[in-house]
């Protein structure tokens, strides 16, 4: 089998020489391990991957698993030139070599697909905040992608030989990386080939590394900007609403009018700007913008009007009808910033 299994390894212990090994006697025989920094302490454990036969990538300090699953890559595609593709394993022995090789047989029939070894989170299987993590980040990923998958965070994935080179362009150094990709990939039309595979935790996932509110931020840091200058925006629509409609526009009528359009333009122009230099960052500011943010800015007033005065004929308090609609609409909102206003 020309599939490579890449495995981004810091500070691992006894259980990865056991996945190398077993791996090697099911025909994995292309295993690379990156050492991510590991230092003296683990050199032992890559000493004995390196004489079941795999090949060892090292990182002199630790930079993170997206840097060493990039690093592994570019090294597998040097390697292995005649590679088919690499599946990314863990180096905790989360992942069982068997379901490894069905991954790798999966991306072998589909090399066009990113396969993922999906576990089905069961409460006795895994612990608490592995169950509410990965249910989250699965609620973040149908909301930045439209898409459904039940395991954004699993690391065991398949990626065909075509898929590398875009791979290797995927922002992110750390944790955020596995997002990124799984996203971007969900973006450029990759099918998602999942997997059912077992689900394996040893001492309630005390091998992990992973950083439960550092990492979670820095995974989801674009949507908690954007999240951010969201309810800053409210606030100041909601200021300048109530500072115009007492001092300004005294008008019973016409005066409230006037401060609900005053205030929602100006607060729009601060959600605009925010969400330009700060939450989508695009490199290059256009007037061209602008342009398409008063085209959605305009058309979810219109819409979110629409839609509450036409599902207020159902049973259901208006306030309900209301949120319902802004939520639904702050979703599409998010799409179409990132895919058209800001889009590069």
């Amino acid at each position: 089998m020309k599939t490579v299994v890449l495995i981004p390894a810091l500070r691992p212990g006894e259980h990865l020489a056991d996945v190398v090994g077993r791996c090697m006697a099911l025909g994995l025989g292309r295993v690379l391990v990156v050492d991510d920094g590991s230092g003296t302490e683990s050199a032992a454990v890559f000493e004995a991957v390196a004489a079941l036969g795999a090949a060892v990538a090292r990182h002199p300090s630790n930079r993170g698993k997206g840097a060493a699953l990039k690093t592994g890559m570019a090294a597998a595609l040097e390697a292995f030139p005649d590679l088919t593709g690499v599946v990314t394993a863990d180096a905790d022995g989360q992942h069982a070599p068997e379901d490894i090789l069905r991954v790798a047989q999966a991306l072998e029939r589909h090399p066009d697909n990113l396969v993922l070894g999906a576990r089905a989170l069961s409460k006795d299987e895994a612990p608490l905040r592995s169950r509410f993590g990965n249910r989250f980040s699965a609620g973040m990923f149908f909301l930045m992608t439209g898409q459904r998958c039940h395991d954004t965070q699993t690391g065991l994935r398949g990626l065909g030989r075509g898929i590398l080179d875009f791979a290797l362009e995927i922002p992110g150094e750390r944790y955020d990386y596995e997002m990124n990709l799984l996203v971007e990939s969900a973006r450029q039309g990759i099918p998602l080939e999942m997997l059912e595979i077992r689900t394996i935790y040893y001492d309630n996932n005390s091998g992990s590394h992973f950083r439960v509110v550092r990492d979670s931020a820095l995974i989801y840091q674009g949507l908690l900007k954007y999240l951010a200058v969201a309810l800053g925006s409210s606030l100041v629509d909601l200021g300048l609403f109530a500072l115009l409609a007492a001092f300004v526009f005294c008008d019973e009528t016409a005066g409230i009018w006037a401060a609900t359009a005053v205030a929602r333009c100006i607060s729009g122009a601060v959600n605009f700007k925010l969400n330009q230099v700060w939450c989508f960052r695009p490199r290059r500011r256009t007037g061209g913008q602008l342009g398409r943010y008063g085209v959605l800015f305009v058309g979810c007033i219109v819409a979110s009007s629409a839609l509450v005065s036409l599902l207020d004929l159902l049973p259901i308090p208006l306030p309900l009808v209301k949120a319902a609609v802004d939520t639904a609409l702050f979703a599409v909102n998010y799409q179409v910033q990132k895919r058209w206003v800001f889009s590069e």
